[in-house]
């Protein structure tokens, strides 16, 4: 973790699909700073529950809120009852998303409908929600958007999920030019190859091993390498930072 500071105290930050992986890595990191964070999950409340107990075992604020982000009418109930119980909200964190593999032939227009509905249509569903409280914040508002190294530089197998990945880089550009007059920014980050409970499941030792070839600082990336870089562009050491997207990566996309 990086050094920790209070700079997010006061602040109510938002955090999709912060249940596990990343997203529960990003709870922590912005609950260290001081931050009250509200976890979003879709289904799985028991390990939404989890992180909540994580990060107020460091000393954060945790709360949950159960919706899914695919679902429009669902984020804006669930953001509207966010800024009734806890008064505001500063950050958002579009953080929930799903992969679905396959080669382009083969994949259904399901699969390719719930990909780009939850990983491009969720975001574009909370920002909407959350623009007019995130607006009222001023520049003490950030929203930071989870792309990929796909999103950049795509993948065989992941026709869906790169598409879904690029379309949130210009989604992210095209907020930040909508918002910075009244100075909110809005930034993406991009990981890279990022080692979770998930991705060590799906990933044979070959694989490993050939992908470590390709990445120049020769490891793969942690939840927190993420979350840092998040926990940064939330706080006001970022405030003049907007449209871009952050690349942790490792170097294997430069």
């Amino acid at each position: 973790m990086a050094i920790i500071d209070q700079a997010l105290k006061g602040k109510v930050a938002l955090v999709t699909g912060g249940s596990r992986g990343i997203g529960r890595a990003i709870a922590l990191a912005l609950g260290q700073r001081g931050a009250k964070v509200v976890i979003n999950f879709a289904s799985n409340e028991a390990a939404a529950k989890e992180t909540a107990t994580a990060v107020e075992s460091v000393g954060g604020t945790a709360v949950l809120s159960g919706f899914d982000v695919a679902n429009s009418a669902a984020v804006t109930e669930a953001i509207k009852a966010i800024g009734k119980d806890h008064g505001s909200l500063e950050i958002l964190v579009n953080n929930a998303g799903v992969a679905i593999n396959g080669l382009l032939m083969r994949f259904s227009d399901d699969q390719w409908d719930r990909t780009m509905k939850t990983n491009l249509g969720g975001a574009f569903h909370c920002v909407r929600a959350a623009a007019s409280m995130l607006l009222r914040a001023k520049e003490h508002g950030r929203i930071i958007n989870i792309t990929s190294v796909v999103g950049e530089q795509g993948n065989a197998g992941q026709a869906a999920y790169s598409a879904s990945k690029a379309g949130l880089i210009g989604f992210t550009m095209s907020t930040a030019r909508e918002l910075a007059s009244r100075g909110v920014t809005c930034n993406a980050v991009a990981p890279g190859f990022i080692e979770t409970d998930m991705t060590a499941k799906e990933l044979p030792e070959a694989a490993r091993a050939k992908l470590l070839e390709q990445i120049p600082l020769s490891r793969i990336g942690r939840p927190d390498d993420v979350a840092d870089t998040v926990a940064f562009l939330a706080g006001p050491e970022a405030a003049y930072i907007t449209g871009q997207v952050l690349r942790v990566n490792g170097g294997l996309l430069m």
